[in-house]
């Protein structure tokens, strides 16, 4: 269904550029209406050609398939989803690497005590 909808909004993406292209500009009239102009600015205008229909025709299909492909992809499921949770597992050190203050500390497990800290030895003075 998804597949579906999508190629008919493509087709009439297309279809709104080519119709609106072939169309004749309304705006060339503008600059000469201040200089006296067989049209009217913005007045009367005659009937509605068949280009501006289809223009018409085409814009609501593209509005109501824009609609229903945002409504089918979105049903049942959340745009923004948490990400999973993984356990951080520590990177073992590489073969001769320097041993730092925390070298060979492990992790602490859920529900082991926690391990009591190391005396701290006073600094001799000179």
């Amino acid at each position: 269904m998804q597949t579906f909808l999508l190629i008919i909004h493509l087709f009439v993406c297309f279809f709104i550029i080519f119709i609106v292209l072939i169309q004749s500009g309304k705006g060339a009239e503008l600059g000469a209406a201040f200089g006296g102009s067989s049209q009217t600015l913005f007045g009367a205008r005659g009937a509605a050609t068949i280009f501006g229909k289809l223009t018409t025709v085409a814009a609501v299909i593209f509005m109501l398939t824009s609609l229903t492909l945002a409504i089918v992809t979105a049903k049942g499921r959340s745009v923004v989803t948490p990400a999973p949770m993984t356990e951080h597992r520590p990177v073992p050190p590489a073969p001769g690497a320097a041993k730092g203050p925390l070298q060979g500390v492990q992790p602490q497990q859920k529900g082991a005590p926690a391990p009591a800290p190391a005396p701290v030895q006073p600094a001799k003075s000179k």
